[in-house]
């Protein structure tokens, strides 16, 4: 059961993550979608707080490459 919860947010933080137009916006939502996914893998191991912390700088920093990458592409 718990694989299957994992499973699904991780699927819905990559559906999701970095959504917007601009470096604030696509920061933000990549460091909420990894902080849901963070929550998530770290309460299978009984620490979603620290999942959370980590996965939100993991979603921040993912977020502000997209970023880069749409910018540098002219979008």
């Amino acid at each position: 059961m718990k694989i299957a919860t994992v499973a699904l947010f991780a699927l819905s933080a990559l559906a999701l993550s970095a959504c917007g137009t601009t470096t604030a916006s696509r920061t933000g939502s990549g460091a909420l979608m990894g902080a849901a996914t963070g929550a998530a893998i770290g309460s299978a191991s009984a620490n979603a707080g620290k999942g959370a912390l980590i996965g939100a700088g993991v979603g921040a920093v993912g977020g502000l490459i997209y970023d880069q990458n749409q910018k540098s592409r002219g979008n």
